[in-house]
């Protein structure tokens, strides 16, 4: 797993948001919160979703807030928000959203890296009901086993292919 590091003040459970706007937000908070980004970010991930629309709900009741890398992104992060009453986003298939992650990484070769790991995690076929049902970040991090420092087998330190 290259998923980054997942603590507690990433993780909001039950979040109360009357819009798509306000989801994001609070991914976008979360990642601010646990150092991963600085507070601009947050802007950015929805000037991505103002131009490109809702390609980031990636599965039904699931959204990837994401925005490229660049200087107010302190290290790669991940965020896990989830949502006490569903959101539309204005995906065709994929609404209401239940599960906001938001992600922020450092270069495109970690975000192919990290959304490939996601895409993993996500083949579970129960893995955003048991995330938007998290009732604790321990059961979230159930879900998501983010990087724990340990080289993975076939990689470097880095994470990269040896």
């Amino acid at each position: 797993m290259t998923l980054p590091p997942l603590p507690d003040d990433a993780i909001v459970l039950r979040a109360d948001v009357a819009d798509w706007r306000a989801a994001v937000r609070e991914a976008g908070h979360a990642l601010a919160r646990s150092g991963a980004t600085a507070p601009g970010y947050t802007d950015r991930m929805i000037e991505v979703l103002d131009e490109f629309g809702a390609y980031i709900v990636i599965a039904p009741g699931l959204a990837l807030a994401h925005a490229r890398p660049g200087p107010d992104v302190r290290r790669s992060g991940l965020a896990v928000v989830t949502l006490a009453a569903p959101v539309a986003f204005g995906h065709p298939h994929n609404d209401p959203v239940r599960v906001v992650l938001g992600l922020a990484v450092s270069s495109a070769e970690e975000h192919v890296a990290s959304v490939a790991d996601l895409a993993n995690v996500f083949n579970e076929r129960d893995a955003i009901e048991r995330l938007a049902g998290a009732a604790t970040p321990a059961e979230v991090r159930a879900v998501l086993p983010a990087d724990d420092g340990r080289t993975r087998p076939g990689t470097d330190a880095a994470g990269a292919p040896s």
